[in-house]
């Protein structure tokens, strides 16, 4: 969401194309889900906090980068003769969106959910949800904001006012609040106490019965990817992280295409994060009630009714349809990205799991600006590929709904 305002700046910064800066974005993001599974694996070996301590830094870092990329294009042309100011650019903006989504998007968004999952089983919905409102919120309403700091400053400035935010706050935060699961503070899930010694035989019954069936639905990740239940969640994540990402990418250039301002084009973000709001704490409420798959169901539909309405933001139904199924969508997505896998696969392989989950999502994401790049140039606008990803949304959507819940869940 942060690298959409950012976009026209850095096209005139560096005199690449849209098409080109979304190659670079593209480069990097699918390299940037090369590299999740062996995060997740880090994750699982050392904890949320030491990864969310790192990642923060790393991406504080990565920011600054970003403030300089127009200077050091400049320098590896003076060192490295012949290349071009372009290439450099790109190669060095390439880097950059690596980095960017492997500490951002990547790790210290996998470290916090997988932290969050851990601490809580039977009221994992509720607390999912409620974190989901402010998650949300925060996606939807970020381009306004930072279109808001940019348009008070200048793009650079707001680049070192987030770099100090996560690389100073978020690290400091993480290193004083995180914690990887609740045995580390001598409780256990949904905040009950520990039983010492932990043998079943001085255990109580309904702790017994707990850690049995945690066991019980705990599969490891080859078994997790073997599963069509996986690959049905997968797949509406990254629909959504493709399409939704290309739209808040190029949400200026859509609505110029649609005979709006860049400041009507942002300002749909604000009611969408509304909608989000709402529905994200209602999806919390309901996994807790519901099975993963209701849920991806509504989520898919919710997707095709917001990529429709995205393709005719100059007519009021299709922008308030935008607006209903993006803030939906978005409400939603926070949800099932925190519960289906802990619910349906365990939390004993969590990190794992996620990481290839994540890895599928973060390169859905990198394909999502340069399609709707591609579509424009080729179809001559970004309806009617828009329109193709309502039906992708669709087609994704029947085979959630055909999709069995695997055994080891029900097990539980």
């Amino acid at each position: 969401m942060g690298v959409s305002v950012f976009t026209d700046p850095l096209i005139r910064a560096t005199n690449l194309s849209r098409l080109e800066l979304s190659t670079t974005y593209l480069i990097g993001t699918l390299t940037s889900s090369l590299l999740l599974p062996f995060g997740g694996s880090l994750l699982d070996r050392y904890g949320a906090r030491v990864a969310a301590l790192g990642s923060s830094f790393l991406l504080g870092v990565t920011l600054v980068g970003f403030t300089q990329v127009a200077a050091g294009a400049r320098l590896a042309t003076s060192l490295l003769q012949g290349m071009s100011p372009a290439w450099a650019a790109a190669a060095l903006l390439t880097v950059g969106f690596t980095l960017l989504r492997f500490s951002g998007q990547g790790m210290l968004t996998m470290a916090s959910r997988t932290m969050l999952t851990k601490w809580f089983d039977r009221r994992r919905g509720l607390a999912t949800g409620t974190s989901g409102v402010f998650v949300a919120f925060g996606f939807a309403s970020a381009p306004w904001g930072l279109q808001e700091l940019i348009a008070s400053a200048d793009w650079r400035t707001a680049y070192w006012f987030l770099a100090v935010a996560v690389g100073v706050g978020m690290s400091l935060f993480a290193w004083a609040f995180y914690r990887d699961n609740p045995e580390e503070c001598g409780l256990r899930m949904d905040g009950k106490p520990v039983h010492e010694p932990l043998v079943p035989s001085e255990m109580p019954p309904e702790v017994v019965a707990d850690e049995a069936a945690t066991e019980a639905r705990s599969l490891t990740r080859p078994e997790a990817l073997r599963t069509r239940a996986f690959w049905s969640v997968t797949a509406a994540l990254a629909i959504q992280a493709m399409v939704f990402t290309g739209i808040t990418f190029h949400i200026v250039d859509l609505g110029r295409e649609a005979g709006l301002s860049s400041e009507q084009s942002v300002s749909f973000f604000l009611p969408l994060a509304a909608v989000s709001t709402v529905v994200g704490l209602l999806s919390g409420w309901a996994a807790d009630r519901v099975e993963a798959r209701v849920l991806v169901v509504a989520f898919l539909l919710a997707q095709a009714v917001g990529f429709m309405g995205a393709g005719r933001l100059s007519d009021p139904l299709f922008a308030g349809l935008m607006i209903a199924g993006g803030g939906a969508a978005n409400g939603l997505f926070s949800t099932i990205a925190a519960v289906a896998i802990p619910n349906l696969f365990g939390r004993m392989h969590l990190g794992a799991i996620a990481s290839a989950q994540m890895s599928c999502m973060v390169a859905g994401s990198a394909l999502g600006p340069v399609s709707l790049a591609y579509a424009k140039n080729a179809l001559g606008s970004y309806r009617e590929g828009l329109l193709l990803c309502t039906g992708l949304a669709l087609a994704a959507m029947l085979f959630a709904a055909m999709t069995p819940t695997p055994r080891a869940a029900a097990k539980s």
